[in-house]
């Protein structure tokens, strides 16, 4: 059975908004037409997808492994299209991903060097998007920093570096040489605290089950923002502390503070020799 990845699309935004009038805002379509192709989607799968209600609309376990799958398939559907329209503009393009903090001048200087008439384009990435652009293609390979969901990706391991807390300036614990986790048990955290594993095993709003929503941040500019109006605290890499330095922001090492893992990854189904090579130069750098 061949499935139209424009339902297939369709369905996605339904599942993301869990509401059909917002989903076809979003698609810019009329509400009546999205209805329709979700029917005949369903219809295609001979599967309910969806239990639509006055008051709500939830996915059904047919749905909900509908929503898993169909992600990467559009990705690749979307990578796809992109490497084709890129290969018929030529020359040869290759953009390499990179979080904020990590400095590839030197890779990229050594890749243009092994291959001089390659066209070699940077793409700054976030925690939300480091492994999307792989997926959808825009970009050949990705400095990420771990965790990551490595499903469908070839990743190396490259480097660790240490993590700091970054407190505002007027903080009780700003200005000390070191410090131990457990010192920050009552701060509130300004990121998922399964991304602190060691503060979530100690903090004592968790303990009595007041943790606040994390907010959600675009960027570090905006997170640093948070920290500096005295919203909270923030475990980041040295490297990214080091790089967006500020008065109103310390940086203060944690001496039983796990450190982050840098590694490059790429989609498991390309096997260029570019990429291997690219992989080779960067296991090779001195990073640090």
């Amino acid at each position: 059975m061949d499935v139209d990845l424009r339902k297939v699309r369709y369905f996605v935004a339904v599942a993301e908004e869990l509401n059909f009038g917002r989903a076809a805002e979003r698609l810019h379509i009329a509400q009546p037409v999205l209805s329709r192709q979700i029917r005949a989607l369903e219809d295609e799968l001979k599967v309910q997808l969806f239990v639509r209600s006055k008051r709500s609309t939830e996915l059904t376990a047919a749905g909900r492994q509908l929503l898993e799958d169909a992600r990467p398939v559009l990705g690749s559907a979307e990578a796809m299209r992109r490497r084709v329209a890129q290969a018929a503009r030529g020359p040869r393009t290759f953009t390499i991903g990179f979080m904020p903090g990590l400095t590839v001048t030197r890779l990229v200087r050594a890749l243009s060097s092994e291959y001089p008439d390659l066209n070699v384009e940077l793409l700054r990435t976030t925690w939300d998007d480091q492994v999307e652009v792989l997926h959808d293609g825009r970009a050949d390979v990705s400095i990420v920093r771990l965790p990551i969901d490595q499903r469908g990706l070839t990743v190396r391991r490259l480097f660790d570096e240490p993590r700091v807390a970054m407190l505002p300036a007027d903080h009780r614990l700003a200005g000390k040489p070191v410090i131990r986790i457990a010192d920050l048990a009552e701060d509130h955290l300004l990121q998922d605290p399964d991304a602190v594993p060691e503060w979530r095993d100690v903090a004592v709003e968790l303990r009595e089950g007041r943790g606040r929503p994390t907010p959600h941040f675009r960027s570090v500019e905006e997170k640093l923002e948070h920290v500096a109006a005295g919203h909270g605290i923030s475990v980041i890499p040295l490297s990214t502390a080091n790089f967006y330095t500020r008065p109103d922001v310390v940086a203060v090492p944690v001496e039983d503070l796990g450190p982050n893992h840098v590694a490059l990854a790429w989609p498991a189904t390309r096997r260029t020799r570019t990429i291997f090579t690219f992989a080779d130069l960067a296991e090779n750098l001195a990073w640090t």
